[in-house]
């Protein structure tokens, strides 16, 4: 290969590059990426960045000058032709021996709130942090919709500033981990005083008042939208892709085109999704940190050095979350299992360690304020050895 383009100038897309050079690409190597900033790291958005712990040019990510990149940096892909092996960039052509996917996610729009990054913000990009920073004064009357992590998130760093923060959502906090800590993270938000209005939606929406469905009304000085994200797979339309939740790949990381594999193109990060043979060939998209770094090195090696030498990506998925002075981590699919049992404190206690099974096959693990637990889970589930598959798709 005499030149590979990596789309995304990310976590997944350094990853992807990295591992390039260090396997021996020594051709043309360029990344495109819609911002303008170089990669950094997006945790701590929510947290550090928002609190003033950290600054925005701390949150660089390493890029070796020996890299030789050659950057497109706030340009925008915005067409894919993989038999004339071809990405339109704005509206200029630039052919590949190889291409990686690596465009990741944008938050989900809520019909009502035009984000202006003055009164409304998203939580995405550090431009969105630091305006959202700027906001968030001693006394301002925060309204989160949305209590997913980065709600929960944010609600913490807000509290922390001072802000009256109110979150509205159909779904209790962290609903997706599970009751378990969903009941634990209700209490600790109750601690810092955040009011919840929960199993609500806003029906209108006027600069500074929000009104529910039951009648109600939230007035605030600045509202934060945070309810999911979308893949970034706009721009692929008409590729041949399967687009239907992110991009789809082989087990290796190999984009597929009528179920077939091709050995030019990859795809990694938020943006893929894949059968993972840990858990019987299932269909997952996972927007995790961890997942980034690795399944980028997967990628680039199934790109360079082809199908024969590809193994398939069968890491063990895991995350982390800061907030309420806690500490959540998750290893494996918790949330897959059909029960749980607790291996470690108590939830009364709000710390607590717990493991998910479906049947009798450990599926994953939670800990909340007990980080050591989290060792013996990882253990556990990476010396089971690996399911038959079932069949993809469920």
């Amino acid at each position: 290969m005499k030149r590979i383009v990596v789309v995304g100038a990310s976590l997944a897309g350094m990853s992807i590059v990295r591992t390039l050079r260090g396997d021996g690409f020594t051709g043309e190597l360029i990344v495109v990426g819609e911002e303008r900033h170089r990669p950094y790291d997006r945790p701590p958005l929510s947290k550090e960045i928002l609190s003033g712990a950290k600054q925005d040019t701390d949150l660089d990510l390493p890029v070796a000058d020996d890299l030789a990149i050659t950057w497109r940096l706030g340009e925008k892909a915005t067409s894919l032709d993989i038999g004339a092996q071809q990405v339109v960039v704005g509206d200029e052509p630039l052919s590949y021996d190889g291409l990686a996917i690596a465009t990741g996610v944008r938050p989900r729009p809520l019909p009502g709130f035009t984000v202006d990054q003055e009164t409304c913000h998203q939580l995405r990009t550090i431009d969105d942090a630091i305006a959202l920073r700027a906001a968030l004064r001693p006394g301002v009357r925060l309204l989160i919709v949305g209590a997913g992590f980065i709600g929960v998130e944010v609600a913490s760093s807000a509290t922390g500033l001072g802000c009256e923060v109110t979150m509205v959502s159909l779904d209790p906090p962290l609903a997706i981990a599970g009751e378990d800590v969903s009941g634990v993270c209700d209490n600790l938000l109750d601690e810092l005083g955040v009011r919840r209005l929960i199993g609500r939606t806003i029906v209108e929406n006027r600069p500074g008042a929000a009104r529910l469905d039951d009648g109600s009304t939230v007035d605030y000085d600045v509202a934060l939208v945070a309810i999911g994200s979308l893949p970034n797979v706009e721009w692929l339309s008409g590729s041949g892709l399967d687009l239907s939740d992110g991009v789809l790949c082989d087990e290796t990381c190999a984009v597929l085109v009528d179920g077939q594999p091709i050995d030019t193109v990859v795809a990694a990060g938020d943006v893929a999704r894949w059968p993972h043979g840990m858990f019987s060939d299932r269909l997952l998209r996972i927007e995790h940190w961890s997942n980034a770094v690795e399944q980028g090195v997967a990628a680039a090696r199934r790109l360079l050095h082809g199908p024969q030498a590809a193994a398939a990506y069968v890491a063990v998925p895991s995350f982390w979350s800061d907030h309420c002075g806690r500490r959540l981590q998750a290893v494996g699919l918790p949330w897959a299992g059909d029960r749980r049992e607790l291996i470690e404190g108590l939830h009364a206690e709000m710390r607590f360690a717990s493991a998910s099974y479906l049947g009798d096959r450990l599926v994953g693990g939670l800990t909340y304020g007990v980080p050591k637990a989290m060792v013996q889970l990882r253990r556990q589930l990476l010396a089971q050895p690996a399911p038959q598959a079932e069949g993809a798709g469920r």
